[in-house]
């Protein structure tokens, strides 16, 4: 669990080295606030993806599956400034599918951590196909960073895609290219 009150502790430290006034009336409660949204934004940490994928249901056909637009929140690991867009699933199942709602779930748990984009990608797939047991998994996360739009470089809408592919994708490069095309074109 997250330590609210050394959050708050540290908040009130940051708030009064950038030069501010920590009691001043509109700062004075925002360290529980800061704390209580790290509780929330971080909630990922506490979670493992077994727990969202241990429910399966058996299917006689081993038909593509995919969920798209599924909108993430996440923190970037090397500002903890936000990053966020959609990520991307499809999956080719072994005998059993996860509900639909599992699969958002799933990239919910992972982005709600301190993170990289590249990591998330690779956790998120890497889960699937693990759990699922499928003979294939691609997750495409498409995002824009606040780290790149309002510092630094300062190039506001740049977007970020990171793919990764499991099993008979990572083989078969005309399924894994008509299964990129789906997800990007329909």
């Amino acid at each position: 669990m997250v330590d609210i009150k050394k959050i708050e502790e540290a908040v009130k430290m940051i708030i009064e080295a950038v030069g501010e006034d920590p009691e001043r009336e509109g700062l004075k409660e925002t360290p529980n606030r800061i704390a209580r949204m790290y509780d929330e934004i971080f909630s990922g940490l506490q979670e493992s993806p077994e727990t969202q994928l241990a429910k399966t249901f058996s299917v006689a056909q081993d038909n593509l599956v995919i969920e798209k637009d599924i909108t993430f929140y996440s923190m970037c690991e090397h500002h903890f400034l936000p990053f966020f867009g959609q990520a991307h699933i499809a999956y080719i199942p072994n005998g059993k599918v996860a509900g639909l709602s599992k699969l958002a779930r799933t990239v919910e748990l992972y982005s709600k951590r301190p993170q990289l984009q590249e990591n998330m990608t690779e956790q998120i797939a890497e889960a699937l196909y693990q759990h699922l047991d499928a003979k294939a998994v691609m997750v495409v996360v498409e995002a824009e960073h606040l780290c790149i739009s309002m510092r630094g470089i300062k190039k506001p809408g740049t977007r970020t895609k990171t793919i990764s592919v499991k099993g008979l994708y990572s083989e078969d490069s005309k399924l894994r290219e008509e299964t990129y095309r789906m997800i990007v074109n329909g």
